[in-house]
Order: C-alpha cells, then structure tokens, then sequence
C-alpha cells in the first residue's frame, strides 16, 4: 500500500468549499468511516463521501440554519437540526424526506439515534432533552433536568440508558422507559463538550472544556479515571472498536489514553484545528473539522500510534505493562458488559412506555397536514453525483447497504512531494491557467491554498482567479479582493481563519518591470514575507512585558489588583488573556472582581474580534451562573435596622453590577437577531439572562 512506504503518522486527507456560507455543523458515519455530512448557514446538509470533493447530495428543507447533523448506524438515515428549533429525517437510499419534528423551542444542539429501532433523541438550548418515534409525530419522552445547554447524547450499546453532556458542567444518565435521572456525575469544572458510552463494559467517557477526559463507572455510579493531559478543550473522544483504549481529540492534538492506571500512552499533533467529529475505520482514525465555508478531513495512522505502554500522567505509578489484548479485556473481570437484547423487544419496551405519554404539552406539535404539506413542499433531496449515490446508497447486492465495508485505507502523501507541491502551487499563482478559472468555487471570497499534494492535486482552489486581476493592471494591488460580488467581507474577524488579517497574496508575487509575472528570486520572496515582522515582534514583546507585570501583581496583591492592572493598560488582548485564564477556575470569582469585569464584558461583546466576543460571552455566563442569586437576594431584601458598613458595601456592589447586567441584557438582545454562530451564542445567553427582565 501507499501508506507503507511514508513515515507521516497523520495527514491532511482533502480540503474543500462544502457550502455557499459558512458551515455549522459536521459528522461522520461511525460505521464505514467513509461518510460526511455538513450543515451550514444556507440551510442546508451535503452528504460527502470522505476523500471526495464532489457533493453526492444536497437535502434542503429547513428554513433556517442547521446546527446539528447525525447518521445513523446503518448510514441509511440522516437527522439534521436547525437553529429555530425543528428537526428533519432524511432517508439517503430513497432520497426523500421521512419525517419533520416540531417540538424544540430554540436551537439543536444534539442528536443521536438509537442503536437499534426508530428512535431518536434530541437537545435543545431550552435545556430539555426528548425521545422521539421517528415513525410517528410528536415526541415520546421528554427528560428535564439540565441547567444549561446540552451538548451531546449518546445511548448505551443496549439501547437502555441515553447519557447527555451540557454547559453546566455535569453529565446525566437517563432512564429511557421509565423517563427519569439514574446519576448524575458533578467532577468536571466546566461545560462537558462531548460523551460516549464504551462498546462493551459498563464504561462512559466524558471531555470537557477544563481539558479533561473523565471516565465513569456505570455499576459503581462513580469516577475511576481523570485524564488530564489535554492544553485546550477536549471537542471529540472515540473509543478503540475493541475498547482498549480511549482517543481524545482537542484543538491540533490527539491523545491516546488508558485508564486503571490512567495513562497517556501517545500524543500526536494533527493541524486539523478545532476538531468535529472523529470515526475508526482500517487501522485509521478519521478527524474532521470546518472553518468558514470549508471543511478538511484528516488520517492519523492507528498502526504507527502507541495504544499501549508505559507513559504516565498526574504522577500515577508507572505501569509498563500493555494493555491485555481484546480478546480477554481487562474490564471482563471488573464490570459487567452490555447485554444487546433483541430489536424486536427493546423497540416495544419502548413503544408500550410511549403510549402512555405520548401528549405533547403546551401546543408543541403541529398537525400532520401541516408537517406533511411543509415536508412536500420545502424538503428536496438534489443528487449531484449519480454514480457515487448509487455506489453507496443503492448497491447491486441488496445485503451490503451501507458504504463499501471493505475498502482500502486512505494512502499517505510521499515525504518528498511536499516540496514539489508547493513550487507547483506558487507556479500555477504566477501563470494562472486559464482552464483553473472557469469553474468557481462555492464560496470565492474564502481562498485556500494549502501544500499536501493530495490537496493540490484534488481541491478546486480559487487563489488563482482571486489573485489574477492584480497582474493585469500596473498599480500595486490594493488588499483584500472585494470585488468579488458573491457574499460580503463579514464585519468580524473569525478566530478561525484560512489566512492571516491583512496577509495579501498579491504581495509575495509582485508583476516585474516588463507587466509580465516573473518569478522571485529568494532574497525577493523573503523581504516580501518579512514585511511587518518588526512591528509585530514589538508588540508582541510589550504584550509580554505587561503579562508580566499582570503577573507580578497578582503574585504579590491577589487576582482583583492583577485585573485592574490588565484594565489600566487599556490594552483588551491582555484582559482577555487573564479572563481565559479564570473563566476557568470559577473559585477564584468574587462578588467585587464583578464590578471591574462587566464594564470589560461591554467592551469584548463589541469587539470585532470573534475570540473577544466569545471570551466575554463566557464570563457573563459565569456571572450570571455564580452571582446573579445573590445580587438579585442582596436589592431585593429589606433595609437593615442600624449601621452595617459591610451589608452598605455589597448592596452598592449589587447595584452596580444590576446596572451593567441591564445594559448588556439589551444589547444581547439586539445582537441575539443575528443569523449564523455568533447569533446563536448571543440566543443562549439571552436566555440566561431572562431572569434579569422578570425579576428587576
């Protein structure tokens, strides 16, 4: 094979533009492992085959944009959730829609389908989770309980127990049939991203954005493992398919842990970013994630990654034994393994339980000739690719209905071409080819140029008709190219990026004297590059220098004298910089850090940044979550009899943040009216914060 003769451990598979706006959501089919869906802000799901550029089909139908999709274990089936709320069920093999569900009062944010049956369960920033027949209208179940949004479900491999994940820090595990909390497991210090049951013990993983992965015993109801090795969030976890060990996917890294001791056998830098969803299939792993309009898949070779060994995290005794091969787990003889009951009985156990409570309270439901004129009317399945769709979704033999299961493992880029690549790329910028410009990607305002071979060689790259008016005309080019008449620069810079603020490609490639491109010698390309690097590495040593003094201050005085230092500096990027540090240590909050925080918090919700106004967003979280009690308590209790200088204190303290909490609730408010992700942010905390207009 071609991965035997290359050293990479991980690669970029593919990049290419999957809608006409910028993508929300993605997931992968757990089964083959060769299956993507993305959803995006143009209301839209493509269905992908994974290495391929080419869409095999675009399901359209909701009205608004979609925040969450899931297959489901045949791949046969596809769910997608939007963000008003409403949830539609694809059927890929008959191209057609099969059921609209109206229940959900705000955005999706998890679905999940039962391993076997016709169920599914959904999420909601409402907070509420529910259980629904997919053959029928209305929800089965509803299971409340969460504080916060919930961010992931997942079922048990028996189909018994459902486990969600949500922002308020805690994982619960439900009941299905009788509609109730069995646990709930409160260790985790931040909002839980991510769960998984393990495929045969009485095992469940959990990741969380205090960069922790912890695991769960499901007879002891307690905690056996904190696997803490991760510098950022944990966004994805993936058990081995012989559950051996667990795969931890965070922001350009992967972990490979063991547990009982806990353990960090391998750690491998992958630059897929913030990581979407993770799938196993042929000794691979399979990462997905998106920016933008774009979406790229990557490969880490499983064979060339350690899944045993000896290395050790938070100081646990060293164990140089491996891991006990799957044919006799380690966990057999310590906790019980699922029992899979047969399709038929699970599916009237829960049948007969949905009968009983199958009233959808407070109008929640539409009736079905309204669900089945919208389903006629607005869904559609458009096949792009007739050959890809009848390959996968309607084999010759009838058996075999999901992607082929037998197929060969993604081939790694040789070593060697990397370099060749990129000469190849900088000569088709230099010499646009004419027959590069006649197709136009979906979204031309988002160049990518990347220098995999594999990338060059398969993704419709739209550098060069981006770039090539500029050597047509004398004056140097003027910066971004906004001229492109098919969607507008977006007013705020996006923490994730295809290229740097301000970086013109344009400059590197500047046309010779004669008005013909010419290339560029090496001292020529490197003057180009250097441009500006003085004056960042200035800043950057002033940013340094006043962390520093940050952090003088707050080893000496304490946290309240460290921020009113960062805020007198009148520098945002170092406030930021202590608000990440402890928005993640909710302990070191006081009622006073709150007066000099929130006027910040006004500042960072109108940044233009995307990574200020998501850090000012998590503090109000946290204000609202940990102090709003107390300050609505302290104005509403009655006046004290006599002098309390302390009781004066916390009362103007109360009514001052009052005041900026009132302020910032209008203008969430105003922003939460935007479409797309910050949109969505700004909803959640709208909601977090109505209690702010119906209390004062």
């Amino acid at each position: 094979m071609a991965a035997a003769n290359t050293t990479k451990i991980s690669w970029r598979l593919q990049e290419f533009e999957a809608h006409s706006s910028s993508v929300s959501c993605l997931a992968l089919g757990k089964s083959s492992g060769r299956l993507l869906a993305t959803g995006g802000e143009d209301c839209r799901v493509n269905i992908w085959a994974v290495s391929k550029a080419n869409c095999i089909m675009s399901l359209t139908g909701h009205k608004n944009p979609v925040e969450c999709v899931q297959f489901n274990m045949s791949e046969e089936q596809v769910v997608a959730g939007s963000q008003s709320g409403s949830i539609r069920v694809w059927d890929l093999e008959a191209a057609k829609i099969l059921r609209t569900l109206m229940g959900h009062k705000a955005n999706i944010t998890s679905l999940g389908f039962h391993p076997f049956g016709d169920f599914l369960a959904s999420s909601s920033m409402d907070t509420n989770i529910k259980l629904w027949d997919v053959r029928r209208k209305g929800y089965v179940f509803r299971y409340k309980g969460h504080t916060q949004a919930v961010r992931s479900l997942a079922f048990s491999p028996d189909g018994k127990w459902l486990a969600s994940a949500s922002d308020d820090c805690t994982v619960k595990l439900w009941d299905l049939t009788q509609g109730k909390t069995i646990t709930e497991f409160r260790s985790h210090t931040a909002a839980v991203n991510i769960v998984q049951f393990h495929p045969n013990e009485y095992l469940l993983a959990s990741g969380s954005s205090d960069r922790s992965t912890k695991l769960w015993d499901l007879e002891k109801f307690s905690m056996i493992g904190s696997l803490e090795g991760d510098t950022s969030p944990v966004r994805c976890i993936s058990f081995s398919p012989d559950g051996s060990c667990l795969f931890s996917g965070a922001t350009d890294s992967l972990r490979v842990y063991g547990w009982e001791p806990d353990r960090c056998f391998d750690m491998v830098p992958v630059g897929w970013g913030k990581v979407s969803d993770l799938a196993v299939c042929n000794q691979q792993l399979i990462g997905v994630s998106h920016q933008l309009s774009s979406v790229s898949s990557y490969v880490v070779d499983l064979k060339r990654v350690k899944k045993s060994g000896s290395s050790v995290i938070q100081g646990i005794i060293q164990d140089n034994q491996p891991l006990t091969e799957p044919k006799d787990p380690r966990g057999a003889a310590l906790r019980r393994n699922y029992e899979r009951p047969a399709t038929t009985c699970s599916s009237q156990r829960v049948k007969q339980s949905s009968d009983a409570d199958r009233r959808s309270p407070e109008g929640e439901r539409r009736s079905p000739s309204e669900d089945e004129a919208d389903d006629k009317n607005m869904s559609s399945a458009e096949i792009h690719n007739t050959e890809d769709y009848k390959e996968i979704f309607q084999p010759k033999n009838a058996i075999s209905r999901t992607p082929p299961k037998i197929s060969e493992p993604f081939p790694a880029p040789p070593e060697d071409e990397t370099v060749l690549a990129i000469g190849r790329q900088l000569k088709d910028m230099i010499v646009p080819l004419p027959d590069k410009q006649l197709t136009p990607p979906l979204a031309s305002s988002t160049p990518v140029q990347r220098v995999e071979p594999t990338v060059v060689s398969c993704v419709k790259r739209p550098a060069p008709s981006a770039v090539a008016p500029a050597f047509s005309d004398p004056p140097p080019p003027q910066p971004p190219v906004t001229a492109t008449k098919t969607k507008p620069q977006p007013k705020i810079i996006l923490s994730t990026r295809n290229e740097p603020i301000g970086l013109n490609v344009a400059d590197f490639l500047p046309p010779s004297p004669n008005n013909r491109a010419g290339a560029l010698s090496d001292e020529e390309a490197l003057s180009q590059i250097k441009k500006g690097h003085d004056t960042m590495c200035v800043m950057l040593s002033s940013r340094h220098k006043n962390l520093q003094t940050v952090r003088a201050v707050w080893a000496r005085e304490d946290i309240k004298g460290a921020l009113d230092t960062a805020v007198s500096m009148n520098d945002l990027s170092i406030v930021v910089d202590i608000l990440n540090i402890i928005n993640l240590q909710p302990s070191l909050w006081k009622l006073d850090l709150c007066t000099t925080i929130l006027p910040q918090i006004d500042k960072l919700l109108q940044s233009k940044y995307e990574s200020y106004m998501q850090t000012g967003c998590t503090s109000l979280k946290l204000i609202m979550k940990h102090f709003w009690m107390l300050i609505s308590d302290t104005l509403k209790a009655t006046p004290s009899v006599g002098v309390d200088i302390t009781r004066e204190e916390r009362h103007h303290k109360c009514r001052v943040c009052c005041k900026q909490l009132k302020n910032l609730s209008n203008m969430v408010k105003n922003k939460a009216a935007q479409v797309g992700r910050h949109g969505s942010a700004f909803k959640e905390l709208q909601l977090l914060m109505a209690p702010l207009d119906d209390s004062l």
